[in-house]
C-alpha cells in the first residue's frame, strides 16, 4: 500500500508539471557572481603574452588578399600570409567599436536573446557527422535526423537557440546542403539560429534566406543570425573562414570568433600558454571584424580540450580545460566582449556514466566561468563525432539545472520562509504548512529524466536506466510536436529561392 501510494503522488505531481504553463526565460539571466581562477594581475601578463604573439610572431591569413590589404591599410607589418600587429593594435580596433552585448532577433519576437553582460544563451551542439540513439546505435545523419534535433530543440524550454549544424545531413550534396539546414531552422523552430560557414557564397545564401523572413533593413540593422567561424589554431586563419566572417560582418550578422586547440596539439599545454595564444587569436579575427564594419556584433570564442598524451585523442571535462574556459572568460569581460564557450562535452561513445560526468563538469564550469554563448550544451558525444538523441535529453535537463543555479538565493520574504517557521513550529513537518503549499510547484528542480522513486517502484516500471527514460522522452517530443506557424508566403519564397539556386549548379559529392 506504501508503494501504491508513494506511485500516485508522484503520477499527480507529473501531470501537474505537464500542465502547468511553462515559464522558462528565453535566455538566462544570471544574479550570482562569477568566479575567477586568476587575478588582475595574472590576466595582466597573459593579455601581454597575447600582444607577443600578435607583434613578435603574427598570425597567418591564407589565400585572402584582400584581408591582407584590409589589415596592412589599418597598420599591420604583412610579409607573404603572415601578419605582424603593433603592440595595442587589435584591442584598440576591437574597443573602438565592438559592441559589449547585443540582441539576436528571434522569428517569434519573444524567443529574442540577450547576448553578453551577465547572460546565458544554451545552444544545441554543433556538427556531429553521426547521429547516436539506443534502438539504432551509430550511424551517419541525414537531413530528417538534423530535422528532428531542431524540432527538438525548439520544443526544450531549457535551450534558448535553435544552433546550426545541429549535425551533417550526409546524404544531402556537401554544396547543397546548407540551403536544407538554414531552411529547418526557420520552419520547424521560431527561436534564433546560425547560418552556414563552409564558404563565403553559403553565408551569401544564408543572409538571402535571413532578409526574406526578416527584410532586407531589418537585417542591415539589426542581428538575426550568429555564425561559428573558427580559426585554424596554431595561429592561423584560412581563407574560406574569412570569407564566410566578411560576408556576414558586411551584413550586420554576428560572428563568433573561436580558436579551436586541443592542447599539446595546437597550442602549448600548459593553461597560461592556451589561454595567450587563445587571445591572440581571437583579437586578429575580432580586429578584422571592425575593420569590415565596426560596430558589427561578434563573439570572443573558445574551444579548448585537453589530450591523452598516450593515443593523442581529445580529452573532455578535465580540470584544465575548464581552467582556460574560465580564464578566457575574464579575459573577454576586460576587454568588452561576449564571450562563448562550454557545453556538455564527453569522449565517451555513449551516454554512460563518463558522458555524464565529463559533460556535467563543463557545464558546471560553463556557469562560473560567466560564458554567454553555450553551444555545444546538448548532444554532444564521441569528442564531436557524434549526436546524441538520448544525450540531447540529459543534457538539456541539466541545462535546466544550470538556470535555476544562475538565479541563486531567494531572499525576498518568501525565500527567508519565516511564515512557515512560525506556523509549524518545534517537532512537526512542513508538507501541510501554507507556505509550501504555495511553493511546492517551484520550490524545486524537477528533472525530466533522474528517477526518484523506491527501488520496488523503480523494479515494477521495468527497471529502466536514464538512457531508456531519455529515449522514451524524445520519441514522444518528436510525436506531440507541432510546427510554429511560418506565413505562407515567406515559406513560399523561400521554397523558391532554394530551388532556384540549387539549380543552378551542379551537386558536389554527397558525404
Amino acid at each position: 500500500m506504501a508503494r501504491e501510494r508513494r506511485g500516485g503522488g508522484r503520477s499527480r505531481r507529473a501531470a501537474q508539471a505537464a500542465n502547468a504553463e511553462s515559464t522558462a526565460p528565453a535566455y538566462i539571466q544570471r544574479k550570482i557572481p562569477y568566479f575567477e581562477v586568476l587575478d588582475d594581475a595574472s590576466l595582466s601578463i597573459i593579455e601581454n603574452n597575447a600582444e607577443i604573439i600578435l607583434e613578435e610572431i603574427g598570425i597567418d591569413f591564407t589565400d585572402d588578399e584582400e584581408t591582407l590589404d584590409i589589415f596592412r591599410d589599418a597598420g599591420a607589418a604583412i610579409d607573404g600570409d603572415r601578419i605582424r600587429f603593433p603592440r595595442g593594435m587589435c584591442r584598440d580596433i576591437v574597443q573602438a567599436t565592438a559592441q559589449r552585448e547585443f540582441t539576436q532577433h528571434a522569428r517569434n519576437p519573444k524567443r529574442n536573446v540577450q547576448i553578453g553582460g551577465d547572460n546565458m544563451v544554451l545552444v544545441p551542439a554543433y556538427g556531429p557527422p553521426f547521429v547516436y540513439d539506443l534502438d539504432g546505435g551509430r550511424r551517419y545523419a541525414t537531413i530528417e535526423d538534423f530535422n528532428n534535433f531542431v524540432k527538438l530543440a525548439y520544443m526544450s524550454d531549457n535551450l534558448h537557440h535553435s544552433g546550426g549544424t545541429i549535425c551533417e545531413p550526409v546524404d544531402l550534396p556537401v554544396n547543397k546542403r546548407h540551403f536544407d539546414m538554414v531552411y529547418a531552422h526557420l520552419k520547424y523552430s521560431d527561436k534564433p539560429f546560425m547560418g552556414s560557414v563552409t564558404a563565403p557564397e553559403r553565408a551569401e545564401d544564408s543572409v538571402a534566406m535571413a532578409k526574406i523572413v526578416f527584410g532586407d533593413e531589418f537585417v542591415d540593422q539589426n542581428c538575426v543570425m550568429i555564425n561559428l567561424i573558427n580559426a585554424n589554431s596554431p595561429m592561423a586563419f584560412d581563407g574560406t573562414m574569412v570569407g564566410s566572417l566578411k560576408v556576414y560582418a558586411r551584413n550586420n550578422q554576428a560572428c563568433i570568433v573561436t580558436p579551436f586547440i586541443v592542447a599539446g596539439a595546437m597550442s602549448p599545454v600548459s593553461a597560461a600558454g592556451v589561454a595567450a595564444q587563445s587571445l591572440a587569436e581571437g583579437l586578429a579575427g575580432m580586429s578584422l571584424i571592425q575593420l569590415v564594419r565596426p560596430g558589427a556584433p561578434m563573439i570572443y570564442g573558445n574551444f579548448v580540450s585537453s589530450m591523452s598524451m598516450q593515443s593523442g585523442a581529445p580529452t573532455f571535462g578535465t580540470p584544465e580545460a575548464s581552467q582556460v574556459m574560465n580564464i578566457g572568460g575574464s579575459l573577454a569581460r576586460r576587454l568588452g566582449v561576449p564571450f562563448r564557450s562550454g557545453g556538455g562535452f564527453t569522449s565517451s561513445k555513449l551516454p554512460d556514466a563518463q558522458a555524464g560526468y565529463e559533460a556535467a563538469n563543463t557545464l558546471n564550469a560553463t556557469l562560473n566561468a560567466g560564458v554567454n554563448f553555450a553551444l555545444h550544451t546538448a548532444g554532444w558525444l564521441e569528442g564531436g563525432l557524434s549526436m546524441g538523441y538520448e544525450k540531447f535529453i540529459m543534457d538539456a535537463d541539466q541545462a535546466g539545472m544550470l538556470r535555476v543555479s544562475a538565479q541563486g538565493v531567494d531572499m525576498s520574504e518568501n525565500g527567508q520562509a519565516l511564515d512557515a517557521l512560525r506556523e509549524v513550529g518545534p517537532g512537526q513537518h512542513f508538507l501541510g504548512c501554507e507556505h509550501t503549499q504555495r511553493n511546492f510547484k517551484t520550490a524545486f528542480y524537477p528533472s525530466t529524466v533522474s528517477d526518484n522513486n523506491s527501488y520496488e517502484a523503480w523494479v515494477e516500471a521495468g527497471s529502466p536506466d536514464t538512457q531508456t527514460r531519455a529515449n522514451a522522452q524524445y520519441k514522444k517530443m518528436l510525436a506531440d510536436y507541432q510546427a510554429p506557424e511560418l506565413d505562407a508566403e515567406i515559406d513560399a519564397k523561400l521554397i523558391a529561392y532554394m530551388e532556384a539556386r540549387k539549380a543552378s549548379f551542379e551537386d558536389s559529392n554527397v558525404g
